[in-house]
């Protein structure tokens, strides 16, 4: 799908409201970057501890979406908590690490941290992680605002959460 065409009509737009919608929409993004066949995704969540990454619907839809040329980037303060809340995704993760680029960022305050979703067709913000306010949507500006932001903070990251720990 060329980059300034419009989101799939299943995916939510505008500004939204509740874990529940948070979850669905993830899961519903994820499916259609493998229906859609989008090259690239990015992630981006301070430690993904209320993303359904674990859920088996989710991988499922990653691994549909996996395949040469695609490239997924995360973004997070700490993925200690990935590795503990969500092992079908680790597991996934090894499978897949030479198409996934994990980076970790510092940063004072997860507040502060962007929660989103970027695709080449459709975007995620939480703009309150507390209270689950979001906002969805395909237009153009808002991707590119969005991409900016996500590259400045991936400019200030260092690799991290890596596929495997070998040990000597």
């Amino acid at each position: 799908m060329p980059a300034d065409s419009p989101a799939p009509v299943s995916l939510p737009q505008g500004r939204l409201n509740g874990r529940s919608t948070f979850t669905q929409a993830v899961r519903d993004a994820l499916q259609a970057a493998a229906r859609e066949g989008w090259n690239e995704l990015i992630l981006c969540d301070a430690n993904y501890a209320d993303w359904p990454l674990g859920e088996r619907a989710v991988v499922e839809s990653l691994q549909a979406w996996s395949r040469g040329g695609r490239r997924l980037h995360m973004l997070a303060m700490d993925y200690s908590g990935v590795t503990r809340q969500h092992a079908r995704f680790v597991k996934w993760r090894q499978t897949w690490d030479h198409i996934i680029e994990c980076r970790v960022c510092r940063s004072s305050d997860a507040l502060a941290f962007p929660s989103a979703l970027w695709t080449p067709a459709w975007v995620m913000q939480r703009i309150d992680t507390e209270r689950d306010v979001l906002v969805c949507d395909s237009a153009a500006s808002r991707r590119v605002e969005l991409r900016q932001v996500l590259d400045e903070w991936r400019r200030d990251s260092t690799p991290g959460f890596p596929a495997s720990v070998l040990g000597l």
